[in-house]
């Protein structure tokens, strides 16, 4: 009985041993890579936002607003593509017949809420637009917006097509919000045989009673990415890469 502790005892020791060095896969940023950025929009990112309350606290702490444009400003430097995956609710969304419980919450405070897909009455400045610093990258040639998600991940939406399109083997994530949208769509990104890297400040997440998404988003991010850059760790990568002409 005394071995079979004893042995017991080492395996897990062992085990535990190598958890606690993840090994770190490399990344590095070729002419294969592109940035994929999730709902960069005003209901995340503006203090007027409807989920400011639950998301805010986390954005000031990562620097999300300041990062975030400082990866739009590396990817028209270096000439890197970027693909933004935006969050919309028309209103046939509305008729849904069942929910999870952040898809009913975001559809009774009517966050992302916008007329149809050919209508932009009242689009301009509302939760849905782009937080207005964004505007100036986001209206770009090197920059893709495509078809919104509807949930959190990619599957509903043509990312992955417009990737592939492009070519694009290689995918630096950020964006909103950390444990939902961003880490969805680095699940469904990998399943798709992409190689991903996370800025984990460049993300954020809501902080609610009895519940961390930022600590759930980071460990996730840590645990199944290729890679988690800070932001300046981001900016120190690009400088290994030669500028496509």
């Amino acid at each position: 009985m005394k071995n079979k502790i004893k042995v017991f005892v080492i395996f897990v020791t062992c085990i535990t041993g190598a958890f606690a060095q993840l090994p770190e896969p490399e990344f590095v940023i070729d002419n294969t890579t592109a940035v994929v950025i999730t709902d960069p929009q005003n209901d995340f990112l503006s203090p007027q936002g409807v989920t400011w309350a639950a998301v805010g606290e986390s954005v000031k702490e990562n620097n999300t607003i300041e990062n975030l444009e400082t990866i739009f400003k590396l990817s028209e430097e270096y000439k890197v593509p970027v693909f933004v995956s935006p969050h919309y609710y028309y209103k046939h969304d509305h008729f849904w017949k069942f929910e999870g419980v952040l898809e009913k919450l975001m559809h009774n405070i009517k966050m992302f809420d916008r007329g149809d897909q050919l209508n932009i009455d009242g689009f301009e400045e509302s939760g849905a637009d782009w937080l207005p610093i964004y505007k100036k990258y986001i209206n770009k040639d090197n920059v893709v917006v495509t078809g919104p998600h509807k949930v959190f991940g990619s599957e509903s939406n043509d990312l992955a097509l417009q990737l592939r399109k492009r070519k694009v083997d290689k995918v630096i994530l950020a964006g909103m919000s950390g444990n939902l949208c961003v880490e969805s769509h680095m699940r469904e990104l990998i399943e798709n045989g992409f190689e991903v890297a996370v800025v984990g400040d460049a993300t954020a997440s809501a902080k609610l009673p009895g519940l961390d998404g930022n600590a759930a988003a980071q460990t996730n991010f840590k645990m199944i990415s290729s890679k988690v850059y800070s932001t300046s760790e981001l900016v120190e990568g690009f400088k290994n890469y030669k500028i496509k002409k």
